[in-house]
């Protein structure tokens, strides 16, 4: 089974920065597309960005020019750079992974960390 950890998030002011990182553990041959999404209070869950396996990135109209998101395929860890951070940022950020090979060999689809909550307030 896959375990994805999520650290990083926590309470900054406007025009700050946070970087959110998630570990994936696991007998894992190959992990696909890794991202994030957040879910703000009243609102649905919504992508904030993704990854692909050779490195080709994706990111919500929102953030984008403000968030780089990034991946170590050696160390299964993908990583979420925030800067600029804006009040309408704040929410609970969720790491996944689309699909990862298990060396089982089966898949695994669809796997979420814990969530990590980003407050972004003066």
């Amino acid at each position: 089974q896959v375990q994805l950890v999520e650290s990083g998030g926590g309470v900054v002011q406007p025009g700050g920065s946070l970087r959110l990182s998630c570990a994936a553990s696991g007998s894992m041959l190959t992990i696909y597309t890794m991202g994030w999404y957040r879910q703000a209070p009243g609102k649905q869950r919504e992508l904030v960005a993704s990854i692909a396996p050779g490195g080709v990135t994706k990111y919500a109209d929102p953030v984008k020019g403000r968030f780089t998101l990034s991946r170590d395929n050696a160390k299964n860890m993908v990583y979420l750079q925030m800067d600029s951070l804006k009040p309408e940022d704040t929410a609970v950020y969720y790491c996944n992974v689309d699909r990862v090979l298990m060396a089982d060999p089966k898949f695994e689809y669809n796997l979420w960390g814990q969530e990590t909550q980003v407050t972004v307030s003066s």
